[in-house]
């Protein structure tokens, strides 16, 4: 099991300044419980204590949904009711303390888990779209679909199954470019959790981002590629179905992921609230028949938020107001999109590496550079991407370029302002 830190103090028990803190059902606000509402459709003690609990359609507007839930062998939700008609007593094969002896592994958060390759998360969601194509062929008389085919790997706790586990060497990994950090330029955070490693007060089974040795992160990228092998053979089934009934040649599939992973890069692991390139850059494969460029790559700056608008454009369908993405069509034809930066927004609820309050950031990424600004802090990142690529020498400080931290402060505002949600349409106008 993955420890989670204590919550934040609830608001009564905060700082009142001898004022009457308010009643406990105004306290937050968040008027109203997440249980009374759809949110509790995905909590995982609904789904293993309730055999009668399922999800409301549509969910997010999918008409079918087949719900796997959490990470690594402890997937749970439509798939934790299939494993267990397959394999009853299923909660036998899940967890450390019933995965199978690891060898010499001993990286954080990392098991060989006794669930069977084939019954393993990862070929269950290959499953569900392979008959959902299957059936869409055979019954839909031609009409279109969208199929989100969402794999929960690759993701700590590190638990490929079967042939995965030990298909790649840890002593064949070599160590990232970056994983070497410059000592006396380090952000507070990066240098609060190396602090906790080598001081030996390091939870090795927290969800939060860690400090780690260059063992571990060969070891962790070994296990990392056979997930990540394991969804590329799983995908392969999807397009291999694709092909076999006759779809693949009208289909657009588009291929992303949420985050990324630090995976050594400054010696750090996990995810968490700051900014590396490793952790905010993510693939974007767009396969489109029709496209006229095919095989080409794009520098152009674009995000997640994109992804949205563009399915519509490719479909012929407008967006909704307030949708703030832009259809990324010209930069998949060869040209460039208007954007002069991205914006990565971060809230955290919890209090975490040497911070005194919840952590809250912004990030502003330009065609060069990366800067960083967290709250209620003096300090910043600040990084010349062209020049410094692995970002090893933060900028915020030097007098020098003090100047370009003013312009992109002022591109930070503008962009967030830019981005502000302008839904919903006003009922009158004056």
């Amino acid at each position: 099991t993955i420890t989670r830190p204590p919550s934040l103090r609830s608001p009564r028990a905060a700082e009142t300044g001898g004022r009457t803190p308010p009643p406990a059902q105004l306290g937050d606000a968040c008027m109203r419980d997440p249980g009374d509402g759809p949110y509790d459709q995905e909590r995982i003690d609904k789904w293993q204590g309730d055999p009668a609990h399922d999800l409301k359609l549509p969910y997010y507007g999918f008409e079918e949904v087949h719900l796997t839930m959490m990470h690594a062998d402890g997937a749970h939700g439509h798939y934790g009711r299939w494993l267990e008609a397959r394999h009853p007593g299923s909660a036998s094969l899940i967890g450390r303390e019933h995965a199978l002896p690891s060898g010499s592994i001993s990286t954080i958060q990392a098991w060989r888990t006794a669930v069977p390759e084939e019954l393993y998360s990862t070929n269950y969601i290959r499953d569900q779209a392979v008959g959902f194509l299957e059936r869409h062929a055979s019954g839909a008389g031609g009409k279109p679909f969208f199929l989100q085919c969402s794999f929960n790997d690759p993701h700590h706790p590190f638990t490929p199954p079967g042939r995965y586990w030990d298909m790649y060497d840890p002593d064949d990994i070599p160590l990232p470019a970056a994983f070497d950090p410059d000592e006396q330029n380090l952000p507070p955070p990066v240098k609060f959790l190396i602090g906790e490693r080598d001081s030996g007060r390091q939870d090795r089974d927290s969800w939060l981002p860690q400090a780690v040795n260059a063992r571990d992160v060969r070891e962790a990228i070994a296990l990392t590629y056979g997930s990540i092998t394991m969804i590329d053979d799983a995908i392969g089934s999807v397009l291999a179905t694709l092909q076999r009934l006759g779809l693949l040649e009208n289909t657009v599939v588009i291929f992303t992921s949420d985050h990324g992973d630090y995976m050594g890069d400054h010696q750090l692991m996990l995810k968490g609230p700051i900014h590396y390139d490793g952790l905010i850059r993510v693939p974007f494969i767009w396969a489109d028949p029709a496209a006229a460029q095919a095989g080409a790559s794009s520098d152009a700056l674009a995000g997640t938020l994109d992804i949205a608008a563009t399915i519509l454009g490719r479909a012929g369908l407008a967006p909704f107001h307030g949708m703030q993405g832009q259809d990324l069509a010209p930069v998949i034809a060869g040209g460039q999109t208007a954007r002069q930066a991205m914006l990565v927004e971060e809230d955290n609820q919890r209090a975490f590496l040497g911070f005194d309050r919840p952590v809250r950031l912004r990030t502003l990424i330009t065609e060069r550079y990366r800067m960083s600004v967290y709250r209620g802090v003096a300090w910043g990142e600040l990084y010349d991407l062209r020049e410094d690529p692995l970002e090893r020498r933060n900028l915020w400080s030097d007098p020098a370029a003090a100047p370009l931290r003013a312009e992109l402060m002022e591109q930070l505002v503008q962009t967030m302002q830019e981005l502000a949600d302008d839904s919903p349409l006003p009922t009158a106008r004056a």
